[in-house]
């Protein structure tokens, strides 16, 4: 989980950056035990005009390099923590134009804040803050952290605190955990998802970091076919997230998802004039409903110029699969396989190729 730490203040000789090191310094330990990479961003780094883009920014079509990188940034964050001081009962006008130069970015994504200040340690910047993000589908934690800089701050630095590092603690916890519950919505926004078969379901493609889901799809839906084959000798029943990690990245594999969860997923690659198609799955408790049908279709449709045939293979007794397979057009070959497998294949016309 890559997490932004934004540090607003771009003033010279603000107490920002000291505020953001120590947070960094201090969510170390208890973001590597949580996984999350925390990334420190300035704004004062990021050298942004005031709005300078022809079109909105809803529409998410940047002519500016200064916005492509900072969309890129954001885009790429799973959540943010904001380091801000208040001026004049308000957020710096730094953060409201970093927020107003992109849109699709932001959604579904979790912010927490990190104030700080003299009379009221910056609690109203937050209260301002939440009023626009929340316009952005920023969801902001209900967990924050004001500083009061007189009792805080020594000769420039912050003073030890336990219970100030336990409430920070707290902020990045809240925030992962809001992370991974709007997770689902966060993948329905992202403009490489298209609708599924099934209402709410959604497909987009996997990727390693995906590792840890398609492993356990494999494990409940091998289990059946090694009752039926009368062998463990089958792969996917064994493979490690990290080898699943592997093959992610070398084969083009498509993922059904529906609120978080993995439904289905197939997978193909090219090899010379054949489409190799394989790790047809569908969780046990939509079998029947349409998806593994679906999942080949939509495999079946990377079958680019030049394929000649498309190739796939199961146990010779899955005959649930096989039957799916010839009603979709693919017949047995003789291609010999020593593992207790069949061949399938399915020629394709000269207009397809």
């Amino acid at each position: 989980m890559r997490v932004l730490v934004i540090t607003c203040s771009t003033r010279p000789g603000a107490l920002g950056p000291t505020v953001a090191g120590w947070l960094a310094e201090t969510l170390r330990p208890r973001a590597a035990l949580l996984g999350v990479d925390l990334v420190p961003v300035s704004l004062s780094d990021l050298d942004l005009p005031f709005l300078d883009e022809e079109e909105h920014p809803s529409g998410g079509v940047y002519h500016r390099e200064h916005t492509r990188r900072w969309s890129a940034l954001v885009d790429a964050a799973d959540g943010f923590i904001a380091v801000t001081p208040e001026y004049n009962h308000g957020m710096p006008a730094t953060l409201k134009n970093a927020l107003d130069f992109l849109g699709r970015e932001w959604a579904w994504k979790p912010i927490g804040f990190v104030s700080y200040g003299n009379t009221s340690a910056g609690t109203r910047a937050v209260q301002h803050a939440k009023q626009v993000v929340t316009t952005l589908r920023l969801v902001p934690l209900g967990a924050t952290l004001a500083i009061r800089l007189r009792d805080a701050v020594h000769e420039g630095r912050l003073r030890p605190d336990p219970a100030r590092d336990a409430s920070a603690a707290g902020v990045l916890e809240e925030l992962v955990r809001l992370a991974h519950a709007l997770r689902p919505m966060r993948e329905r926004a992202r403009p490489d998802t298209r609708p599924g078969p099934l209402p709410g379901s959604y497909a987009r493609r996997l990727t390693p970091d995906d590792a840890a889901e398609v492993t356990v799809l494999q494990r409940c839906c091998w289990v059946e076919e090694a009752v039926v084959n009368e062998t463990l000798d089958i792969p996917p029943l064994h493979e490690t997230p990290t080898q699943v990690g592997e093959w992610l990245g070398t084969w083009d594999t498509t993922g059904l998802w529906r609120d978080g969860r993995l439904l289905g997923m197939v997978r193909t690659h090219v090899r010379d004039d054949e489409l190799h198609l394989g790790r047809l799955a569908v969780v046990p408790d939509l079998r029947g409903h349409g998806v593994g049908r679906w999942l080949l279709r939509t495999a079946a449709h990377a079958a680019g110029p030049g394929c000649r045939r498309i190739v796939l293979f199961t146990g010779a007794r899955s005959a649930r699969n096989i039957a799916l397979y010839r009603s979709e057009g693919y017949a047995l070959t003789d291609d010999p396989r020593p593992d207790g497998t069949v061949v399938l294949a399915k020629e394709l016309s000269p207009a397809l190729c």
